[in-house]
C-alpha cells in the first residue's frame, strides 16, 4: 500500500495540486476514445511545475493501484470498466485456479488458464466474466504490483541448469539461476533469491540467490526462512530515522504532562502477564462498591501520546501493523525504547495511560464508564502462574509475602470475572472451547525436545474478561455516535462449512436443531449438549473450522464469536496499529471535543484502507507464526520415524484420512494407498467404507498410527494405521 501517498494526498496534495481524483476520474472520461498521456494531462490542468508534476504522478500512482485508473502499456491514461476491480491474488495449493480478495472486500475466482502471468500476492486489476456465479468469475487484465521481491525455496540443480523451488506451493513456477549469480549455493540448500524478472511467454522468472541460510536438515534456519518467506523485517533492527526518533521520544513524563492527566498513582495498579512477557501495555484495579457493584479500571498504556501520527515511527508501525512472535523471537511493532521501556507499565514507574473507568452491575452490565487520560504507577508486576497459585490456594511465605497489597483486589476480580462470563454465557457468546496451544521446548542445539499442550488458569481468563469489556465499552461509544471508527469485525459462518456441521451432527445421532440463520447462542449450545460426548472435540473443531476469520473493518458488523454489537481492539496500541489508531480516535473525538468536518472526512477515507492493510498484515504474522510451528512439528515426527501414537480422524476425503496427535496437535495423512482394503469414498456421509471388510472410518474415530515420513521441504507428515499391511506405495499429499 502507498502508505506515504495517501498520507501525503490527505494532508498536502489536493490543496497543492488544486485538483481531485474526481477532476482527473472526469478528464478521463471526456477522453475516453483517445486516453492522454502524462504531458496531455498536465496540460488539461496546467501544471508546469516540477514539484507539482511530481505530485500529479504520486496521485495517478495511487489511483493505478486502488483500480481507478488504468495505465496502458503505451503509458495512456483512461478509466477501467465497471466491470474491472482490483484486488490481491492468491493462488491455490493446489494450483486450481486463485481468488482475488478485491478491495471492496469481497472475492473473484480466477481460474489457473485466466490469470495469465500473475503470480501469488501480487496486485491485480481483474475482469469480471460472469457475475452470476459466486464467487464471481473472472479474469486477471492487468498485473497492478509484483508484491514478491524476493523468495524463499530449495536451491536444485537439472543437469547444467540452477532453480529455487519456492517453499510457499502457491508460487506456481520455479526460478531460473544463472551461474553467475549461484552466490556459493550448493544443491539442498535453503536459500533467499531476489527476483530480477518475472514470468513471461516462454520464459521462468529469474533471480539470483542473495543469501545461502543453510542446509534443509538444519533446525536453526526455520526462523530466518520464515522471516524472509512472509517478508518480516530482521528481529529487532528499525531503520536509523526510526530508532533515533524512538530514543528522542521515550523521556520519562515530564511534570507539566502529569498535572493534565487523571493520577491514579494512589489506586492499587497491577498487571498480570506471563512470566517471560518484557513489554506490558495493559494494567486493572478492581474493587468492591457501597452499592454492591463493581468498580473496574482498565488502564492501557498512551502509545499515541509518543508516536506521533505521520511520524517516521508511525509510518514505521503502520507498515508492520502488527507485532509477530515466533515462539522465543519477537518481531516488535515499536522499537524497544518505547515497547519494553517508556511504553511499558513497568512497577513503580510514573507511565501515562488511555484508562477506561466501568461501573458494573451484578448481572454484568456497565452502568457507567468514563475515559481519561492517565497517570498510573503499578504496584505489583504479577505473572499468570502466581495468580492461579493464589486462586488454588497456595500458601508460600514469598507469595503471600508479594500478594499482601493486592490480594483482595485479586479475588474480588474473580468474582467479577466470573459474573462477565456468565453475561457473556446468557446473550449467547461462544464460550469454553478448549485451548489448542502448545509449548515447544528444544534443547541448546535448537532441536525440538518435546510438544506439551499449554494450560490455562483462572488468572488468564480473568484477563481476557476485562479487556473483552473495555473494548465493548470504547466501540459502544463510536457506534452510538455514528462516527468512524476502527472495528473489530466477526462475520456469521460460512453456510457450507455450517452443513458439514450439520451432517456431523446428523451422523452421531445427536439432535440438534441448527436454523438457516445461525447464531452465536446455537454454536453455544452445540457445545454445552456435547461436552460429556466422547468426540466434543471433534465437534468442537469442526464448529471452530465453521466460524469466519475475524478482521479490521470501518464498517461495524458486529462480532458473531462473543454476541457483541460493537467491538474494538483498544488494549494493545504496543503492539497492534489498531489500537494506536483507536486511541488517537479517542482523543480527537471524545476527549478533544468532536472534530471538524475536514479531519472527520480524512478520517472516513483513511480508515477503510487502514483496516485493510491492517487485517492483511495480522494475516500475514499468523501465518508466520503458524508456519514456524508447523515446521518445529514435522522436525518433532521427524526424529520419531517408525513410533506409533494415538490419534484422532479430524477429515475424511477420499485419498485418505487426515489425522491429528491430540496431546501434540500435531496433524498428518493416513493415504488410502496403505490401507488394507478397497476403501469407498461416501460423500453424503463423509465417510471412507471398506468394500470386503466393510470397515468405516468417520470423523471423531481414534486410530493407532506409526509415522512413516515427515517432511518439512513439502510440509507433510505421513502415517499408516498401525497392525495393518502397508499396502502400494503411498502418494505425496499436501498437509
Amino acid at each position: 500500500m502507498y502508505n506515504d501517498n495517501w498520507k501525503l494526498l490527505i494532508n498536502k496534495e489536493v490543496i497543492f495540486l488544486k485538483i481531485s481524483k474526481n477532476d482527473i476520474k472526469k478528464y478521463l472520461k471526456q477522453r475516453s476514445n483517445k486516453p492522454p498521456i502524462f504531458k496531455e494531462i498536465c496540460k488539461e490542468f496546467d501544471i508546469k511545475d516540477k514539484n507539482r508534476r511530481n505530485q500529479l504522478r504520486k496521485m495517478l500512482k495511487e489511483m493505478i493501484y486502488a483500480g481507478e485508473v488504468f495505465k496502458s502499456s503505451k503509458a495512456r491514461y483512461s478509466l477501467p470498466g465497471d466491470n474491472m476491480l482490483a484486488g490481491i491474488i492468491q493462488f491455490t495449493r493446489k494450483g486450481t485456479g486463485a481468488y482475488v480478495r478485491l478491495d471492496s472486500g469481497s472475492e473473484a475466482f480466477v481460474p489457473a488458464e485466466q490469470t495469465g502471468f500473475a503470480m501469488h500476492r501480487d496486485r491485480v486489476l481483474v475482469e469480471i466474466t460472469d457475475s452470476r456465479k459466486e464467487p464471481p468469475k473472472g479474469r486477471v487484465a492487468k498485473i497492478i504490483k509484483r508484491e514478491s521481491k524476493k523468495i524463499v525455496g530449495t536451491f536444485t540443480t537439472r543437469g547444467v541448469f540452477a532453480f529455487v523451488i519456492p517453499d510457499d506451493p502457491k508460487f506456481k513456477y520455479d526460478f531460473y539461476v544463472a551461474p553467475e549469480n549461484f552466490n556459493g549455493a550448493k544443491p539442498n540448500e535453503k536459500v533467499l533469491l531476489k527476483v530480477t524478472s518475472y514470468p513471461s511467454p516462454g520464459r521462468n522468472p529469474e533471480g539470483k540467490i542473495e543469501h545461502v541460510l543453510g542446509n534443509v536438515e538444519d533446525p536453526n534456519i526455520d526462523l530466518p526462512v520464515v522471516i524472509y518467506k512472509h517478508g518480516l523485517p530482521e528481529p529487532g533492527e528499525f531503520p536509523n530515522n526510526v530508532v533515533s526518533q524512538a530514543k528522542k521520544v521515550a523521556a520519562e513524563p515530564s511534570k507539566d504532562e502529569l498535572t493534565k492527566r487523571k493520577d491514579y498513582r494512589n489506586e492499587i495498579v497491577y498487571t498480570i502477564d506471563g512470566e517471560d512477557a518484557k513489554d506490558f501495555d495493559d494494567a486493572v484495579s478492581v474493587k468492591k462498591l457501597k452499592n454492591g457493584h463493581f468498580k473496574l479500571d482498565v488502564h492501557i498504556a498512551d502509545v499515541s501520546h509518543y508516536v506521533e501520527s505521520n511520524s517516521a515511527l508511525d509510518n514505521e508501525a503502520y507498515e508492520r501493523g502488527t507485532s509477530v512472535y515466533l515462539l522465543d523471537t519477537v518481531i516488535p511493532m515499536l522499537p524497544f525504547e518505547l515497547s519494553n521501556n517508556i511504553c511499558s507499565l513497568k512497577q513503580g514507574k510514573n507511565r501515562l495511560t488511555m484508562s477506561v473507568e466501568m461501573e458494573i452491575d451484578e448481572n454484568g452490565n456497565t452502568v457507567k464508564k468514563e475515559i481519561h487520560k492517565g497517570v498510573i504507577s503499578s504496584v505489583s508486576r504479577l505473572t499468570y502462574n502466581e495468580v492461579n497459585k493464589l486462586y488454588e490456594g497456595n500458601t508460600d511465605e514469598q507469595l503471600m509475602k508479594k500478594m499482601r497489597v493486592v490480594k483482595e483486589s485479586l479475588f474480588i476480580a474473580r468474582e467479577l470475572k466470573d459474573v462477565l462470563r456468565e453475561s457473556r454465557r446468557k446473550r449467547g457468546s461462544v464460550m469454553n472451547i478448549t485451548s489448542r496451544e502448545v509449548e515447544i521446548i528444544r534443547d541448546e542445539s535448537g532441536r525440538v525436545k518435546d510438544i506439551i499442550p499449554v494450560e490455562r488458569g483462572e488468572s488468564e481468563v480473568v484477563i481476557e474478561e476485562f479487556m473483552i469489556k473495555a473494548n465493548e465499552a470504547i466501540a459502544e461509544i463510536f457506534d452510538s455516535k455514528k462516527i468512524p471508527f476502527v472495528y473489530r469485525v466477526h462475520d456469521e459462518p460460512d453456510p457450507d462449512s455450517v452443513l458439514q456441521l450439520k451432517n456431523y451432527l446428523k451422523a452421531l445421532n445427536l439432535n440438534i436443531k441448527i436454523p438457516n440463520n445461525i447464531n452465536p447462542h446455537v454454536m453455544q449450545k452445540i457445545l454445552d449438549k456435547t461436552k460429556d460426548h466422547p468426540l466434543h472435540t471433534s465437534v468442537e473443531r469442526l464448529l471452530v473450522r465453521s466460524m469466519q476469520r475475524a478482521i479490521y473493518s470501518d464498517q461495524n458488523i458486529g462480532h458473531f464469536g462473543l454476541a457483541s454489537t460493537a467491538y474494538t481492539h483498544f488494549t494493545s496500541p504496543i503492539r497492534r496499529y489498531p489500537d494506536l489508531m483507536v486511541h488517537r480516535l479517542l482523543k480527537d473525538y471524545i476527549l478533544n471535543g468532536h472534530p471538524d468536518k475536514e479531519t472527520k472526512e480524512n478520517y472516513e477515507e483513511i480508515l477503510p484502507k487502514i483496516t485493510d492493510h491492517c487485517s492483511r498484515r495480522e494475516r500475514i504474522a499468523n501465518e508466520a507464526e503458524w508456519d514456524l510451528r508447523d515446521m518445529k512439528k514435522i522436525e518433532y515426527m521427524s526424529y520419531r520415524i517408525g513410533e506409533t501414537f494415538n490419534s484422532i480422524i479430524t477429515d475424511v476425503t477420499k485419498f485418505g484420512l487426515f489425522v491429528e496427535i491430540p496431546e501434540k496437535t500435531i496433524n498428518g495423512l493416513v493415504h488410502i494407498s496403505t490401507m488394507n482394503d478397497y476403501y469407498e469414498y461416501n460423500e453424503d456421509s463423509n465417510v471412507l467404507v471398506g468394500k470386503h471388510k466393510k470397515k468405516v472410518y468417520r470423523i471423531g474415530d481414534e486410530l493407532k498410527v506409526r509415522v512413516v515420513r515427515a517432511d518439512k521441504t513439502t510440509m507433510e507428515i505421513d502415517f499408516v494405521i498401525e497392525n495393518q499391511n502397508k499396502g502400494k506405495n503411498k502418494k505425496k499429499t499436501k498437509k
